[in-house]
């Protein structure tokens, strides 16, 4: 099957989740998901964005069903609410573990919880989402969890003795670049468990390559670059796509009929293009890496998993 983005299969009748969908890759996740007939959860911590949101969608898609849930993945109390919430649905086809900090503090930081600012924002407030929704999308024949990687994870050296940077000199690059290859660890050993214990539920990973807001068209409230960013994103032209294109290889990831559980997405050209199979970073795929990053995982939030 060729897979074509301006022509996704329907999908009436489904339930999909979105987590950081009023802005960036996960609103154009939502957004293209609802054009396929899906309902549609928009995880999203800022309610005045994720109404703006709201709004951008219905304008594509008049009759969109959307639902705001709220959420703050670097806070487990929030991210226990919103995994209640999605297991209380009578079906989830699909969760994308989307939302996330791209821009590092220079220093560390902590959650409320005490945890890495970026590490439990972009991966351990995934994996507890993924658990406590988990029992929705092991009821729903071929549910899907898409967890969001990145080109990060080819340019790091994962530490497995300190995730969480708590005896090295605290990098903030180094902090999102591991927190990506943790998250897409995840997403892989995910799909081997699931296999292993005969689940219905698949995980697939996938990246949106380098996508950046001033290539991106403005949507009020919630993509509204200034005149300089426009500029100067429009420079990067040559090796840059919009968000929308970004949200291409995450939607394939959720929808395509073809997709098969532990395939990476992303961009034909690595950092722009067509969506397409691809070959993800070795820490991301190593079993070792993965058992580690797991342990951590469940001693962080508390929960077990699998």
């Amino acid at each position: 099957m060729t897979w074509n983005p301006a022509d996704l299969p329907l999908q009436p009748g489904r339930v999909a989740a979105v987590s950081g969908a009023n802005a960036g890759i996960g609103f154009w996740t939502a957004y293209a998901l609802a054009g396929t007939g899906a309902s549609v959860q928009l995880l999203a911590r800022n309610p005045e964005r994720a109404d703006a949101a709201m709004r951008a969608i219905r304008a594509h898609v008049p009759s969109a069903d959307l639902t705001v849930v709220p959420l703050d993945v670097a806070d487990l109390a929030s991210v226990r609410e919103a995994g209640s919430r999605l297991a209380d649905l009578p079906r989830l086809d699909v969760l994308v573990n989307n939302a996330g900090i791209v821009h590092a503090p220079k220093r560390r930081d902590q959650t409320a919880d005490g945890l890495e600012l970026v590490t439990g924002t972009n991966f351990f407030g995934a994996f507890a989402l993924t658990a406590a929704a988990l029992p929705a999308l092991e009821r729903t024949p071929g549910s899907r969890v898409v967890s969001l990687g990145s080109l990060a994870t080819l340019l790091v050296r994962l530490n497995t003795d300190d995730l969480q940077q708590e005896r090295g000199r605290y990098s903030g690059w180094t902090a999102y670049a591991s927190s990506k290859v943790m998250l897409s660890s995840f997403g892989f050993e995910l799909d081997r468990r699931l296999v292993a214990r005969g689940s219905v539920t698949r995980s697939l990973v996938a990246h949106p390559g380098y996508s950046i807001s001033g290539r991106t068209r403005t949507v009020p409230g919630v993509n509204e670059p200034s005149r300089l960013d426009r500029f100067v994103d429009i420079l990067q032209t040559p090796f840059t796509q919009s968000k929308e294109r970004g949200a291409e290889p995450v939607v394939r990831a959720a929808i395509d009929p073809a997709a098969e559980g532990g395939t990476f997405y992303g961009p034909k050209y690595l950092v722009k293009g067509e969506s397409v199979e691809l070959k993800p970073a070795q820490a991301t795929r190593d079993p070792r890496v993965a058992a580690a990053v797991w342990a951590e995982a469940e001693v962080a939030t508390g929960v077990q998993l699998l």
